[in-house]
């Protein structure tokens, strides 16, 4: 990238407006100071534009300058309390709102490590993650209760302050928890914005007491790091029932249908209550501190001036985890504007716009847009719960000119009616486009949609206009400056235009390994594999045909579960659809199809079957054809495929 060009999308975007010779200074002596994480961002927005708001949420607004002011604040109270620091790790769940937002940037200011946890984990998972990432503390929502026995931060004076059994006197292995949901049900993060009313933090809480007689129960010496946590995961997996998969995570569904399982025998509460407990015993001394009480935190902090970090923070982003135990993947600090002109590129978001957040901020494209906001001094417009009301309404009643969203909250505001007013950008990530949404949403909301593909690992690949998904609904765009996309061959060969292969990528931001030791990603002349199969036309433009692991090989021939999808979502009746490959001893394997109907919507399997004869191939006829209520999702709206299979 050439610095005319970033000089020019910089100034496209609105962010090299005249000002202040005095403030620019100051915004750029921060930049120079505290670099281009969420710290520095905030410090240099703050410097330039104190008095400009900085976030909207159910509770009101933020400046920067007084975001910058109490995430200072809690940065202090933290390390004069439990002794966070540079280095340490600490888990952030929370939902959409300015506690998650304040809890990562008192991160980055300390130079500690912010862990985003999903809020849709089982609470065996999250103890998992407590453990293999040595986490000191976990801040987390009121609406995730710490279970007995498990070390947390309560309302009330220092006598109270830590609730549950005394810390094991063993250094090594001491009490540690994770939050679970209060209610059992799947996690309705994103389809309920009714916000819950927490308690009101206490007026103060004496720094010299309260706060600190945690931090004599928890010695920082004696945390682990990660190559120290073998010996104790072996432990507490030997001594726990194992994991019931179905089960792991609680999937959200949006659109407030219940999440739909295979058949998954007895009830296993209590084996997932027993894992949870021996993880917990074998991980790392985490306090969890309920996020209603930063403000007590920060009350309560000592006076003093921070200075930037010797080791600047990282964030650490968890995979989907549809299974199992979720993989940590570290993300690089930006080194310069680059990401951001990378991004700006191709996404005409502009400086000092309100940008409507509704996609998780735990997930790499919410925590993304929330970096891009910060540097571009816009307004985040947060809520903790997605409906497609809500989403509307506030819209509407911010006046947001970008919304930040996953694909099916698309759909599902085509299903309810609503209409987004003036916006001038609308970006998706996080899932593949299915069938024709592209152009029906273009059709209610005007040409406003951008789909940016990329991954965790690698970060972002290409970005597709309005005029580009016009063209091909599916298309996954084009590179930005600075980012290279190869098409390559199972032997690393790079494949001619309009040939299927394996999708690399190289950019500026790609992952720097997954915490805890777990396997590498396949890298090829400094180009990652995102673990996709895709194919670029003759002009450039990139189409992502599915994960490698879904392609289904049957009687010899290959197919995409996407095209197949598409295929069935045009039929009328069809709200969404997965296919899936399963054994078949004839032929390998065969397509199931998994159908959702639009209420009071009626299909035979013949028809289904009749319509893929017609439109696709022969080997693309779904032999099994499944009705059921809903998808399995993740929290950020993934099909989660392994369980339509089992």
């Amino acid at each position: 990238m050439t610095t005319a060009h970033a000089v020019l999308t910089l100034a496209r975007r609105g962010l090299l407006t005249p000002g202040s010779p005095r403030r620019v200074i100051a915004q750029l002596s921060a930049l120079r100071r505290w670099g281009y994480g969420l710290g520095g961002e905030v410090h240099s927005a703050a410097a330039r534009s104190p008095s400009s708001v900085a976030l909207i949420d159910a509770d009101g607004a933020l400046t920067y300058g007084s975001l910058l002011s109490r995430a200072s604040a809690l940065a202090l109270g933290l390390r004069a309390s439990l002794g966070i620091g540079p280095g340490d790790r600490v888990g952030v769940l929370c939902r959409n709102d300015r506690g998650f937002v304040l809890s990562v940037v008192a991160l980055s200011l300390l130079g500690a490590d912010a862990v985003l946890v999903n809020t849709g984990l089982s609470s065996a998972q999250i103890a998992a993650v407590v453990r293999d990432h040595g986490l000191r503390l976990v801040i987390h929502d009121s609406s995730f209760e710490v279970p007995p026995g498990f070390r947390s931060m309560v309302r009330g004076g220092a006598a109270s302050l830590v609730e549950g059994p005394p810390l094991s006197s063993h250094n090594s292995v001491r009490g540690a928890g994770a939050a679970v949901p209060a209610s059992t049900a799947p996690d309705p993060s994103l389809h309920d914005t009714a916000r819950e009313a927490a308690p009101a933090a206490p007026a103060s809480i004496a720094p010299d007491h309260s706060l600190r007689d945690v931090a004599a129960a928890v010695d920082p010496s004696t945390v682990p790091h990660e190559s120290r946590h073998d010996a104790v995961r072996g432990a507490a997996l030997a001594a726990a029932p194992p994991a019931n998969p179905d089960h792991s995570p609680k999937d959200t569904v949006y659109g407030g249908a219940p999440a739909v399982h295979p058949a998954t025998g007895p009830d296993h509460s209590a084996q997932e209550a027993a894992r949870a407990a021996a993880l917990a015993e074998a991980a790392s001394p985490a306090v969890f501190l309920d996020a209603s009480l930063l403000d007590a935190v920060c009350s309560a902090a000592p006076v003093g001036v921070l200075s930037p970090p010797a080791r600047p923070g990282r964030t650490v982003v968890l995979t989907s985890g549809t299974t199992g135990t979720p993989k940590g993947a570290r993300r690089p600090n930006p080194g310069g504007l680059g990401p951001l002109v990378s991004i700006l590129d191709r996404i005409p978001v502009r400086a000092r716009s309100r940008i409507l957040i509704a996609a998780p901020l735990f997930h790499t494209w919410g925590y993304a847009a929330l970096q891009m906001a910060f540097g571009l001094r816009a307004t985040v417009v947060l809520a903790p719960r997605f409906t497609p009301e809500s989403t509307a309404d506030l819209v509407r009643r911010h006046e947001c000119a970008a919304v930040f969203a996953v694909p099916v909250m698309l759909e599902r505001l085509l299903e309810a009616g609503c209409v987004l007013p003036g916006l001038r950008v609308v970006a998706v990530s996080g899932s593949a486009l299915p069938g024709d949404l592209a152009t029906r949403f273009m059709d209610a909301n005007g040409e406003v949609l951008y789909n940016l593909y990329g991954s965790t690992e690698v970060s972002w690949a290409s970005v597709a206009t309005p005029a580009e998904l016009r063209r091909s609904p599916r298309a996954a765009g084009r590179p930005p400056h600075g980012t290279q996309v190869a098409i390559l061959s199972p032997s690393g060969a790079p494949v001619p235009a309009g040939t299927v292969g394996r999708i690399f990528v190289g950019n500026e931001m790609l992952f720097e390994g997954y915490a805890g030791g777990a396997s590498p990603v396949e890298s090829r002349d400094g180009l990652l594999a995102t673990g996709d199969l895709g194919v670029l036309d003759a002009s450039g433009l990139l189409t992502v045909s599915g994960r490698e692991d879904d392609m289904v090989i049957s009687g010899g021939e290959n197919v995409f579960p996407s095209s197949v999808e598409d295929l069935l979502a045009a039929l009328p009746p069809v709200r969404e659809v997965a296919v899936v490959g399963v054994a078949d001893e004839a032929f390998g394997q065969r397509l199931a199809a998994f159908v959702v109907l639009h209420p009071g919507a009626s299909l035979s399997a013949d028809e289904v079957r009749s319509h893929a004869r017609q439109h696709g191939a022969r080997f693309a006829v779904p032999r099994d054809v499944h009705f059921v209520a809903a998808l399995p999702r993740t929290a950020t709206g993934k099909v989660i495929k392994g369980a339509l299979r089992s």
